[in-house]
């Protein structure tokens, strides 16, 4: 009877264990009684495209809203118009739901809370609370202090209560300029967390908003907002990222002070760096006004929309995000987890056509002139339920480059003159012959080819030691292929002396003249595969057509990735 206690109390111990803390403080929450349910959000603020970390934060709030029944909003924190715009808006919209997060019919804006917001104002005006101040933004930051030295008083935080509930309404009315005033917290000037040094928690900015238009002219600050927004949603658990801890005290203030019923606690955990990436939205805004990415969805950046449009899939995007982990303490991840993450994904669930990206035309001087014969290639071996295709083949074909050598290595295997290698799926083929440009290119390559040698045939009489794969020259589109690599290389510094970006210079390869197995005449957009022995591909999201066929690469074959133990 001890031992089974035992062995049940290891179980309980093992899985308690297993929960990450935010999981361990929600449950404790939970059982305490201080929430009888949980509800989440993810509230971006529309002013750029959403990137691989915010999916960490997406996937976490949904996900947890989702563990324990509970409910997630999908808000839009969208009280500063300075940057936001439609555009962003609708694109955040698309990856979240890309991803998998469904927020039903629970989507909010901010900018529908500007009325009980500024009621919130009056309130802790009234409360004597908060004050309106003349000081510019200069002087505020001279009178706040510093890490070592407290912060002094404005001279204008001991109006009246009267004069403030005042001058605040002629802020809304518009009676005064930009930067004119503001309406500051009123809370500890001497406070060691510079945050809690009367705080700017409403500012005059006359400017068009992107939901309510020009109705306003006043608009409050992130801080203040922020908190507001939580407790009018019912959210139980605000989830944020580390840099917000400093924050909390303002957080836990506002919200104390506005006397909510059941207000929110926020828990902070560490945002998702990752190596060799830009994520930085002025550095994105740049590269795209400057053309050196073509939008805010060029395969080369990681916000969502571009790892989409690269071909990385949401399964791929969940599970990078599990192996990250959630903590408390800040650190990178290498990009080579997200290239292993999406090789994971792919690998037995995409088929396998053969494709040439750098061509050299091969003639098989033996094969009859007219023949054509049409192979059964299995898709793709880890997947037998994907089937099997046909594959042309004839007297004229594309291989790769790479594939021959006038002057080979030791241990090189593949084409040269008077080796002998199996095309793949089909015959063994023994070079006799090539030709040469004036240049010293090779043009043309000539083989023989051995009938007996027919793949599945059983054929037993001798062994090559090269495979490579072709194209039929008749049969093959061309294609156009995009090859990526990282846009800036972090082992030379992301960033030049001068604070621009240290970009690569080849970050796109792009090749027009690839040949490609004629499978591919019904694909369409965002398809995937594996093209042999070159990495897996996706047709391009925007500029794939039938016409003009278009494969951005996702990721080669090859990783130095590997999981720990």
């Amino acid at each position: 009877m001890d031992m089974e206690r035992t062995n049940t109390d290891n179980t309980e111990l093992e899985k308690t264990e297993s929960k990450n803390f935010i999981e361990q403080i929600i449950e404790k929450d939970l059982e305490e009684g201080r929430f009888d349910h949980v509800q989440t959000r993810f509230p971006p603020e529309p002013n750029g495209y959403l990137h691989i970390g915010h999916a960490k934060s997406i996937l976490l709030n949904y996900g947890l809203a989702n563990q324990y029944h509970g409910k997630f909003n999908m808000r839009f924190d969208d009280t500063n118009p300075t940057k936001e715009k439609e555009e962003f808006v609708e694109s955040i919209l698309q990856d979240i739901k890309w991803l998998g997060a469904d927020w039903e019919d629970r989507l909010f804006f901010a900018s529908n809370y500007f009325e009980q917001m500024y009621e919130a104002a009056v309130k802790l005006i009234k409360k004597g609370k908060a004050y309106v101040c003349d000081l510019s933004a200069e002087e505020i930051r001279e009178y706040r202090g510093t890490l070592t030295e407290p912060g002094k008083n404005s001279p204008y935080r001991e109006r009246s209560v009267e004069e403030n509930l005042d001058l605040f309404e002629n802020m809304k009315n518009g009676v005064y300029q930009d930067g004119e005033k503001v309406l500051r917290a009123k809370i500890d000037m001497s406070s060691p967390n510079i945050n809690m040094r009367d705080p700017i928690i409403y500012r005059v900015a006359h400017m068009t908003h992107h939901n309510t238009g020009d109705k306003w002219c006043i608009y409050p600050m992130y801080d203040f907002a922020h908190p507001i927004e939580d407790a009018i949603e019912g959210i139980t658990h605000s989830i944020c990222t580390l840099e917000f801890e400093d924050h909390r005290p303002l957080y836990d203030w506002v919200v104390n002070e506005l006397e909510y019923e059941n207000p929110p606690k926020q828990i902070e955990f560490a945002k998702l760096y990752v190596t060799n990436v830009v994520t930085g939205k002025r550095y994105i805004k740049k590269l795209v006004e400057d053309g050196i990415v073509d939008g805010w969805d060029d395969p080369r950046l990681v916000s969502i929309a571009a790892l989409r449009r690269r071909g990385f899939t949401p399964e791929s995007i969940k599970m990078f995000v599990e192996l990250c982990g959630i903590s408390k303490s800040n650190s990178s991840v290498d990009y080579a987890m997200l290239e292993y993450c999406i090789r994971e994904d792919l690998k037995a669930k995409k088929p396998r056509l053969m494709a040439v990206l750098d061509p050299i035309k091969v003639i098989i001087d033996n094969y009859p002139e007219d023949q054509v014969e049409w192979f059964d290639v299995v898709n793709n071996v880890e997947c037998p339920e994907l089937g099997t295709r046909k594959v042309p083949f004839c007297k004229e074909l594309y291989i790769d480059r790479d594939d021959f050598m006038e002057e080979p290595p030791k241990k090189y295997f593949r084409l040269f003159p008077g080796n002998e290698v199996r095309l793949m799926n089909a015959y063994f083929v023994k070079c006799v012959d090539y030709k040469k440009d004036k240049n010293g290119k090779v043009t043309e390559i000539h083989v023989t080819y051995d009938p007996e040698t027919r793949s599945g045939s059983g054929f037993t009489g001798r062994k090559v030691k090269g495979t490579i794969h072709w194209v039929s020259a008749r049969h093959g589109i061309q294609s156009e292929v995009r090859l990526y690599e990282n846009i800036v290389d972090e082992e030379k510094g992301k960033l030049n002396e001068d604070g621009t970006l240290n970009l690569n210079p080849n970050s796109l390869t792009v090749l027009k003249e690839c040949y490609i197995e004629p499978n591919i005449a019904d694909v369409k957009p965002e398809d995937k595969f594996q093209f042999v022995r070159q990495g897996y591909f996706c047709a391009d999201l925007k500029d794939y057509s039938s016409e003009k066929p278009v494969f951005n690469r996702i990721v080669s074959l090859k990783s130095s990735f590997k999981l720990p133990k």
